[in-house]
């Protein structure tokens, strides 16, 4: 009886070696790893917040859900990162306008030049728009975990541009995926360079382009203020942006998971755009005086920024976004304002 016992005791021992057959624990949980990747370099406004986040999701979830965020554009630029969203290599990502349209294009109304000028009438039309974009999202695969601001956009060039004209006698980037300002710059007669967002920082460097339209937090965090002299003190857009999360990869999270992360990411988004609107008044000034820029005024132009700006809307009108989704985005931020 003891020689049998031994040998049913080696045996057992034997079969927790072999692959697959080790003992789990019992009530173990699975952990989830969500990988974001964003063109926000690491220690940026946008990276503070993420991380933020991330340490705010996992306490909620003990763990058991998490962020891992790819920063500086690892994963490529906006198109690559969809595209890797599509294919499953990648679970979301935090883009730009640009990226947004890749998945929903009339999303572009709220970028459109004169649609929304300000920060308050953005908030009007994101907040009457969300459960519409959310929608349209959701019917192309991703799920809309909430919005996020760029900052204000400003001409960034080595010459002073005060009027639209002036851009004919410089060298503009123009991201390639970017639909509303190519067709701007058509309005004036210009012609700009298709490059992606990696792309900008060596053409500055190698005088291939000259001028570039952001905010003053993306051009600090990129170093594109480094190879520019000049900034418009007034803004020719407000510039979105927001994080998208693959809907298949959302649904395979538990109830509690999803609910965790629904929460925190709201958290997290009214924080960015809390964040990034301080940061990005904060940049500017520090570019203009201790960097040394020289802030451009244009408003004596006003009437001719106005102009081209309702003609690319216009223009853009029925191939971007419904004409009639122009009209009720405006009418929206505008409204009580």
């Amino acid at each position: 009886m003891n020689r049998q016992y031994v040998l049913m005791a080696l045996f057992a021992l034997a079969l927790t070696a072999l692959p697959g057959t080790a003992p789990r624990t019992v009530g173990a949980q699975e952990t989830t790893q969500l990988r974001i990747a964003t063109l926000a370099p690491r220690g940026s406004s946008w990276a503070r917040v993420f991380d933020a986040w991330n340490n705010s999701l996992r306490q909620a979830t003990q763990n058991r859900l998490s962020l891992r965020v790819y920063y500086g554009g690892s994963q490529g630029d906006e198109r690559d990162v969809i595209r890797k969203i599509r294919i499953g290599q990648l679970d979301g990502a935090a883009v730009t306008a640009t990226g947004l349209s890749l998945v929903v294009r009339p999303v572009l109304v709220l970028q459109a030049p004169g649609v929304v000028e300000n920060y308050q009438q953005l908030d009007r039309a994101r907040t009457a728009m969300n459960d519409t974009f959310s929608a349209q999202f959701q019917e192309n695969g991703v799920r809309l975990l909430g919005w996020g601001d760029v900052g204000e956009g400003r001409i960034f060039s080595n010459q002073p541009i005060t009027r639209p004209a002036d851009l004919r006698s410089v060298r503009p980037w123009q991201w390639r995926d970017d639909s509303i300002f190519g067709e701007f710059l058509s309005v004036v007669g210009a012609t700009g360079v298709r490059l992606g967002v990696p792309e900008v920082l060596p053409a500055l460097s190698t005088g291939q382009i000259d001028t570039v339209v952001a905010s003053a937090t993306a051009a600090s965090a990129l170093q594109w203020h480094t190879r520019v002299t000049h900034v418009t003190q007034q803004a020719t857009t407000i510039l979105i942006g927001a994080t998208l999360l693959s809907q298949s990869k959302y649904e395979s999270l538990a109830p509690d998971l999803q609910q965790a992360l629904d929460q925190t990411s709201a958290q997290a988004h009214t924080a960015l755009v809390t964040r990034i609107r301080r940061d990005d008044r904060r940049y500017y000034t520090a570019l203009t005086t201790r960097h040394g820029l020289t802030a451009v005024d244009t408003s004596a132009h006003e009437s001719e920024w106005r102009d081209v700006a309702r003609q690319t809307r216009t223009r853009l009108a029925g191939r971007l976004y419904p004409a009639a989704l122009m009209e009720q985005v405006m009418a929206a931020a505008r409204r009580g304002g």
